[in-house]
């Protein structure tokens, strides 16, 4: 029963998106593991080799299991290793006698068989050593303590040296984490001994150095076999019964709450295959911020056995916010496709204009067929931290080498330049028959800078912002035991997403230039940041205009990485060929330095899209009720029109209305400023007499 009394773990999916079980791939955060974990098992092995007080005659302890790792550690130190023996019990005191005994203390017993014939001898590691310590416990002023009644360190065998000690069954100890390793390269098809090599190869240390032996591997791998084997119906029956609970919750809450939505599909057997949902406040967010969505799909339920698929997006305010969940039974083209598909249904047949997923070419197929319309980007920040585990064996010392070169490859801009550069690399470094270059290739126009420049991205493509994701993620899965508390935290994230956040805080100016005074009266401070970064940043550029009105842009040290930018007067448009403009909507620092060489002091509001305006942040976080809303519009638009016509008919009737109506706003205005506060957070709204 050890697996079904287990927590309902996500962890991410192991598969190599070549599609090969047996190709290891090393995902992100996984470096950052293994160094924490190295760097553990380091301070382990200095704390053992400091000096340590021996056990002595007297010698307290809070409680006996600390007796027995301090114990422990001084046997390790030593060259042994310790077991508990004999435990005496009073019924007041409960245990109060702990006898700890060196390995090899006493004998082996003779065992028989059921006939009365003897075993075949073995060889016994016991040999009657006498090193021991035993314990006592007494309760001094209210509070248990152990002390030390007997102590010898007195060996009737040889010692081990500290290379050879860790090899004791004590100390080959298999941590979770690696159990969980073993477990996906064991069901991915790899021999014991290759999975060794793995664990080894991912930790960096020389073969032989890991802290278990290969039998310890083999043993926990059928060990666990047998477990999965004999829980595996029980396993099946609670994966269905909890899936169709999960689908009355959703039934019971489209009940309650009409703008709550809910798809699911069933298997030939009539049992729920993939379920999907999303909550009414992540819909709203949607129809305002659903130009741009990351679908993530690289968790999977050790317990269920389900990839959780998250739509994903990114607020005025730079702030991760979820639109919708799937759980899907498995990762087929079929799958992905029904997600994607159910995923606009519920956003009203609203397609994203891109969308962003992790590098799966079946997920890229599903978008293809279920979204033709909407481009599909994959962050080369998904893609770099793979390149270890498929080349650094492969290419040894060139490795280094041949990541430069894909990082140059990244940010080439022409298509053509790309084509030829990544000739010559895959020629450069001999991997044209590799799979996971053709792979690469294969999806170059989702990936490459080249291929996906001037697509909307709203600055989702970055690392800060897949760290965001990831912490996220991470806080819904906490501490989930089953389906029902993972719905319910899924409702909670949605929830708190469509809450007023922090209060503005204030921008600093950091030039005297109008421009900057406008975008931070009118950017949220995200948006306003990365403005203010371009127009500084603009100041080390040089423009110099050409013949038909078209700009060439310099910095002042890389003169060789000339931008150009069009100037279209009739419309006040600016087009700069990086198109940070069109993948971001901020204005790029090459646009900056035409502006101002032309002497914009204001910008036109074609540059402000309406994503980053303050004015739209305070919208998304205050007008849910939308019919509230629209009452309050028309009430507003009836009283304007009825005191404008009053207003024309004299003077006299025009100085009053003007004052009635600066009173009439004031009292709307107060109400939406008395709105219940959530967060500690109140709108400051003013009205100027001049307005």
């Amino acid at each position: 029963m050890a697996l079904l009394t287990s927590k309902n773990i996500w962890m991410r999916r192991q598969q190599c998106p070549c599609g090969d079980w047996k190709c290891y791939v090393s995902h992100e955060g996984d470096s950052e593991e293994t160094s924490v974990a190295s760097q553990l098992a380091k301070n382990d092995e200095n704390s053992l080799n400091e000096s340590m007080v021996a056990p002595y005659v007297g010698m307290v302890f809070k409680s006996d299991d600390d007796a027995f790792e301090y114990y422990g550690n001084f046997a390790r130190k030593s060259g042994f290793s310790v077991r508990k023996e004999r435990s005496r019990l009073s019924p007041q005191l409960g245990v109060y006698k702990r006898d700890f005994v060196c390995y090899r203390s006493g004998f082996a017993p003779m065992r028989k068989k059921p006939g009365g014939e003897h075993h075949r001898d073995r060889k016994s590691v016991r040999c009657g050593c006498d090193a021991k310590m035993y314990l006592s416990k007494e309760v001094v002023e209210g509070v248990s303590q152990w002390f030390v009644v007997q102590f010898s360190n007195v060996h009737n065998h040889e010692l081990l040296e500290s290379d050879q000690v860790r090899f004791l069954p004590a100390y080959r100890k298999i941590q979770e984490a690696d159990q969980e390793r073993i477990l996906l390269l064991s069901k991915a098809g790899f021999p014991i001994h290759r999975i060794v090599k793995v664990l080894e190869l991912e930790k960096g240390i020389q073969g032989g150095q890991l802290p278990f032996l290969e039998r310890d591997v083999r043993n926990f791998v059928q060990n666990r076999r047998r477990a999965v084997q004999e829980n595996d119906a029980l396993l099946t029956e609670k994966r269905e019964t909890d899936t169709m609970e999960l689908l009355d919750i959703c039934k019971a809450t489209n009940e309650t709450d009409e703008y709550f939505v809910y798809d699911f599909t069933v298997d030939e057997n009539n049992k729920v295959e993939n379920i999907a949902w999303s909550f009414p406040g992540s819909i709203h967010a949607y129809a305002m911020l659903g130009d741009v969505v990351y679908f993530d799909t690289t968790y999977r339920s050790i317990t269920y056995g389900l990839i959780f698929g998250a739509w994903l997006g990114i607020d005025s305010n730079g702030r991760t916010i979820l639109f919708g969940v799937a759980l899907l039974q498995d990762e087929t083209l079929r799958s992905f496709a029904w997600a994607l598909q159910t995923f606009v249904h519920f956003m009203k047949g609203r397609c994203p204009k891109t969308i962003l997923t992790d590098l799966d070419p079946g997920l890229g197929d599903a978008i293809r067929s279920a979204l033709p319309n909407t481009r599909h980007v994959i962050s080369v920040c998904n893609i770099l931290p793979k390149l270890s585990g498929w080349f650094s064996l492969l290419l040894g010392s060139q490795f280094s080498e041949f990541k430069s070169e894909f990082d140059a490859l990244c940010h080439v801009e022409s298509t053509e330049d790309f084509e030829l550069q990544w000739s010559q690399m895959v020629s450069m470094f001999g991997l044209g028959s590799d799979r996971h270059i053709a792979l690469l290739y294969s999806i170059r126009t989702s990936w490459a800078l080249s291929y996906i420049r001037g697509y909307f991205l709203a600055r989702m493509a970055t690392p800060a912002y897949l760290k965001s994701v990831d912490a996220f993620l991470k806080r819904i899965f906490a501490a989930q035991t089953c389906l029902r508390s993972f719905f319910e935290q899924v409702g909670i994230f949605s929830n708190l997403q469509n809450q007023p956040r922090q209060e503005m805080q204030y921008m600093h100016m950091k030039t005297c230039i109008p421009i900057e005074e406008q975008a931070r009266r009118t950017l949220t401070p995200f948006a306003f940041n990365a403005f203010q970064r371009e127009l500084v940043l603009a100041m080390q550029y040089s423009a110099s205009e050409l013949a038909n009105g078209t700009y060439l842009v310099h910095h002042f040290k890389k003169m060789d990485g000339e931008r150009r930018v069009i100037w279209i007067p009739d419309d006040e448009q600016l087009h700069c060929s990086c198109k940070e403009f069109e993948s971001s909507g901020i204005p790029c620092r090459h646009a900056f330095r035409v502006f101002i060489t032309k002497n914009y002091f204001q910008l036109p509001e074609k540059y402000f899209p309406s994503r980053w305006l303050r004015e739209s942040s305070l919208a998304f976080f205050y007008d849910h009720d939308a019919q509230q809303n629209e009452e309050w519009i028309q009430e507003f638009h009836s009283l304007t029109e009825r005191l404008f016509a009053e207003s024309s008919i004299t003077k006299e009737r025009s100085d009053y209305i003007r004052k009635e109506l600066t009173k009439e706003l004031t009292r709307l205005l107060n109400e939406v400023r008395d709105m219940p506060e959530s967060d500690g957070i109140a709108m400051d709204f003013t009205l100027s007499p001049t307005d």
